[in-house]
């Protein structure tokens, strides 16, 4: 069971409840030690007096502030709660706002309030629900470790979320710290419609178990590798940024590939960038046809018309993209349903698709699952 970090009480206007604060996040970092290189030696940080080089302990090291060059003024811990009395203990709601008014980039750590006893779960609900209901934040400020932090309390379902905010001199004010913005808006026109659509395409539901860190997999991977004394793959490199004169082939391209996967759901990051890499190829593949037609025949000539050719089934060499991934989907849920869950949603919506299962566009992927290995309905889950 997770411990807490710190212990108060939620005070709005004359109601209190006392609470505990726990960390509602965790890092799944690699983490590594450092050595020195050639030896398995362990190297350690020590705190040591800059002036003798003499190592320190924690109980002789106390906070100075710098007044002047050389010169300090010493404050102890104690000093530090002593100005905050009862104020570091209280996490006072001031003000209630609406939330989707507070800007992103003002929001920090996110923890779990919870009541710190049965006698007091009556007021928590009440607070959560009236929250929750309204869609307000309740703004608070509170001290924990010597610092003093601005929060938003949000009610979420059973429970109270805490988020940090920044203080409005923390942020930066982009039109001042970046280096180039755009100076005008894009108006409407065939681009921005057509980039409406590719959103519209993409978009879907929110399924955060659908990510992962890729990176720290592949981290995992480099080290498993280099301890079997195996190779280490490369990774792929980045997708050229698309010319200003291709963005609206580029745009169409990327359209129809979205199109011919069926169904709405939004990429991650790798996937994301691929398809940009495949979207820009598409984009000038479209150009490469239409340059290689005849005023006569209107046929496509060279490389674009083998590849056109070939989306339209007028050789037998190859297919597109599209059509070999509903083969191969087809090939893999052929052998039996376990396979089934291997596949991306996509890949089952088409798969609903053909065999015209009813309510499909609005299942999720496990119950395309479901649906797809019952053959109808997705299984209902029935309570304990």
């Amino acid at each position: 069971m997770a411990r807490a970090i710190w212990t108060g009480v939620i005070t709005f206007g004359l109601v209190s409840v006392p609470v505990a604060l726990f960390t509602a996040t965790e890092e799944h970092t690699v983490r590594f030690h450092q050595l020195q290189r050639g030896t398995s030696d362990r190297i350690r940080n020590r705190r040591v007096n800059e002036r003798t080089g003499k190592e320190v302990g924690p109980d002789d090291i106390v906070k100075g502030y710098e007044a002047s060059e050389g010169e300090y003024v010493v404050v102890e811990p104690e000093e530090l709660d002593e100005i905050a009395p009862g104020r570091s203990r209280t996490l006072e709601i001031t003000d209630f706002v609406d939330l989707d008014r507070i800007d992103p980039v003002y929001f920090g750590r996110t923890y779990y309030l919870a009541p710190r006893g049965k006698e007091y779960l009556k007021v928590y609900e009440l607070l959560r629900t009236a929250l929750a209901e309204t869609g307000k934040a309740g703004v608070a400020t509170f001290v924990m470790r010597n610092r003093q932090y601005l929060t938003a309390l949000r009610g979420e379902d059973r429970v109270l979320l805490l988020q940090t905010l920044h203080w409005a001199d923390e942020v930066r004010d982009p039109v001042e710290e970046l280096p180039e913005l755009p100076s005008d808006r894009v108006g409407r026109g065939k681009e921005l419609d057509m980039a409406l659509r590719l959103v519209d395409a993409l978009s879907g539901d929110w399924e955060p178990d659908r990510y992962h860190d890729t990176y720290q997999e592949k981290v995992r991977e480099l080290v498993r590798a280099k301890a079997e004394g195996q190779e280490v793959a490369v990774a792929e490199e980045a997708p050229r940024a698309t010319d200003v004169v291709d963005l609206m082939e580029v745009l169409r391209g990327s359209l129809e590939q979205a199109q011919s996967t069926g169904g709405k759901r939004t990429p991650n990051k790798a996937e994301k960038a691929e398809k940009a890499g495949k979207a820009e190829k598409a984009g000038k593949d479209a150009k490469a046809e239409k340059a290689g037609k005849t005023e006569k025949s209107g046929r496509p000539r060279g490389r674009a018309g083998e590849r056109a050719a070939s989306r339209t089934g007028e050789t037998g060499a190859g297919r597109s993209p599209a059509a070999r991934k509903k083969a191969t989907a087809s090939r893999r849920t052929s052998s039996g349903h376990g396979e089934l869950r291997e596949l991306s949603r996509a890949e089952l919506y088409r798969l609903a698709t053909e065999r015209d299962i009813a309510g499909r566009s609005k299942m999720s992927r496990r119950q395309l699952v479901d649906a797809l290995e019952s053959g109808g309905r997705p299984k209902r889950t029935t309570a304990a």
